[in-house]
């Protein structure tokens, strides 16, 4: 008797696995190639098939997206079961991408002027938050430079974790949130 309630139960798990079921990767490659428009491997098209070691669960209405203005690459996801895979598409070379793209990067970049840092790292600064009910004030380091309105790490308690803080002034600064 205890012999056969020993086989049922080393059998349970094996198939119990073997119910799980998982997303055809190909399904996902055809699904790419009508969004798109080009075939696997084409310009535009997916580089590559989807790798079909995935095992995602299986999802019964994936949704697919471009990952950015730049179309280079596919998002389908499912949400639920929730996953999220990027294929990647295969680009025209450079010089025969639209012209946009092409203008966009010929713009300069200017930076802009950064503002002189009021807190230098390893300064004494106070810390404070409030309103017009309460006011709290704590003392720290300065983990690094913060020009006004910059956010900067402050060391308060050494036993402690730093806490992130938003420089005003030289030696002052307010919690992120905090209009001081």
């Amino acid at each position: 008797m205890i012999r056969p309630l020993l086989i049922l139960a080393a059998l349970a798990p094996a198939t119990a696995t073997a119910q799980i079921r998982y997303q055809d990767t190909t399904a996902i490659d055809v699904a790419v190639q009508a969004f798109t428009g080009q075939p696997i491997g084409a310009e535009g098209g997916a580089r590559t098939a989807v790798d079909a070691r995935l095992k995602l669960a299986a999802c019964p209405l994936p949704q697919l997206d471009w990952r950015a203005a730049t179309q280079d690459a596919v998002v389908v996801t499912c949400e639920a079961p929730r996953w999220r895979i990027f294929v990647p598409v295969k680009m025209p070379p450079l010089a025969a991408r639209p012209t946009v793209v092409a203008a966009a990067a010929v713009a300069p970049v200017v930076p802009a002027a950064r503002a002189a840092p009021v807190i230098k790292r390893g300064d004494p600064i106070t810390v404070e938050a409030g309103n017009g009910g309460f006011s709290i004030t704590r003392d720290g380091v300065a983990m690094g430079d913060a020009a006004p309105g910059e956010r900067l790490m402050v060391r308060i308690d050494p036993a402690k974790p730093p806490i992130q803080a938003v420089a005003l002034d030289t030696g002052r600064a307010t919690l992120p949130g905090w209009d001081r």
